[in-house]
């Protein structure tokens, strides 16, 4: 890749060949990211782990992926580091190569920590690169970035199944090479940012909130969106890490089938995370969030109660809907906090993780007392926060 081919964003105008990189490198990210989850087996049966040791993994993952993103993201607004990206990817890569090759459990946890930390690294400035080609368009840019981490997080597994699983726990080293092609690319982007940044604002109050907004109302709005993010990244977690479960417990399918229609939820969610930004860019951000996720209340109440077919036509709308809401609310909230990009982007991607995480394992708990049914009855409620959303004040920039 040659600097001219690194579109040049003015007034106006949407940099696609800069958010095709941004979001080739963010599928390339969250690819390697996911395999860690999808080898537990293996390095279950390897190590001789039990599962308090995976959770303690996963939650060392989580910890250094979620955590670490917002003070990366207030880091790199107050000192931007246009080259960040490499370093972060270059944290993913060593992570990489150390659980392929880790000969035992604290070496599966330092492997586990670099991969959250390049995850911490790479997704706040990113999005800041997304953010700065969108030519004023945030939400589309928004959506084209986040689109590339779907599909990335739903190839992790299948590569998981057809190249590691046969191979074994070494054959991680060879996605080493996806590692580098981001790199490569990501060094491009990080010249393409450093050439187009423009000049910092200095000063007060203002840089850091809304002009019309005092910072009481903003904190209110941040909090809203926060417990917006709880509920959708809940009731997601309910989907990924125990549909396969719930399918062949409620209606006996064989694994393999219940498989597709995981995948099939998972095409949903990657197609609503494509139209939610653009959509948000013509109808408003606040819209959308209404009714991705107040608006999908009727088909969460009915999902425990109907039938195989209707239940996998359901999970993907709900899938459709709920993944739309998030480049809306990152946009939304990049509006609320001008000049706080990195900040509010590594505070919402952490918090995507952090959910996620920390839902699927209290939610494991629950199904274990209580069963997996129970499990989608009770998360049927969760859009009700929804209803939150009355309360965020208008801040779109027509």
């Amino acid at each position: 890749m040659t600097d001219t081919t690194m579109s040049r964003p003015s007034a106006g105008s949407t940099a696609f060949s800069i958010l095709a990189a941004i979001s080739a490198c963010h599928l390339l990210n969250d690819m390697i990211q996911s395999l860690l989850p999808a080898v537990y087996p293996i390095l279950k049966d390897e190590f001789g782990l039990s599962f308090a040791q995976l959770g303690l993994l996963t939650f060392v993952y989580q910890l250094t992926a979620s955590l670490l993103q917002p003070l990366v993201g207030l880091f790199t607004d107050r000192k931007p580091m246009p080259y960040s990206l490499v370093f972060g990817m270059g944290s993913t890569l060593l992570g990489l190569l150390i659980l392929a090759w880790a000969p035992s459990f604290p070496a599966l946890l330092a492997g586990g920590m670099l991969l959250g930390f390049g995850s911490s690294v790479f997704h706040p400035e990113a999005s800041r690169i997304a953010r700065q080609a969108s030519g004023g368009a945030h939400g589309l840019a928004q959506s084209l970035f986040q689109v590339g981490g779907n599909l990335g997080s739903a190839l992790g597994p299948l590569l998981a199944a057809f190249i590691i699983l046969p191979h074994g726990q070494g054959s991680l080293s060879w996605f080493a090479f996806a590692a580098l092609a981001g790199m490569v690319v990501m060094v491009r982007l990080g010249s393409w940012q450093r050439r187009n940044a423009k000049p910092r604002k200095t000063g007060g109050p203002a840089a850091a909130r809304h002009a019309d907004l005092p910072a009481g109302q903003v904190a209110r709005a941040v909090a809203i969106l926060i417990a917006l993010i709880v509920s959708k990244y809940v009731y997601l977690a309910s989907i990924t890490s125990y549909y396969i479960f719930y399918l062949i417990d409620r209606f006996g399918l064989s694994t393999g089938d219940a498989q597709l229609c995981l995948f099939a939820f998972l095409a949903a969610v990657a197609a609503g995370t494509v139209i939610g930004g653009p959509v948000g860019d013509r109808i408003g951000r606040k819209t959308v969030i209404w009714v991705s996720i107040l608006g999908i209340l009727p088909f969460t109440l009915a999902l425990p109660y109907v039938g195989l077919t209707t239940t996998v036509v359901l999970s993907a709308v709900i899938g459709l809907a709920l993944a739309s809401a998030f480049p809306a609310i990152v946009v939304y909230a990049q509006e609320l906090l001008p000049g706080r990009v990195g900040m509010v982007s590594g505070l919402f991607f952490g918090l995507a993780f952090g959910v996620a995480g920390i839902g699927a394992a209290g939610l494991g708990v629950v199904a274990d007392w209580k069963g997996i049914g129970f499990v989608y009855t009770a998360c049927s409620f969760l859009p009700l926060l929804g209803l939150l959303t009355i309360f965020l004040p208008n801040v779109e920039r027509r």
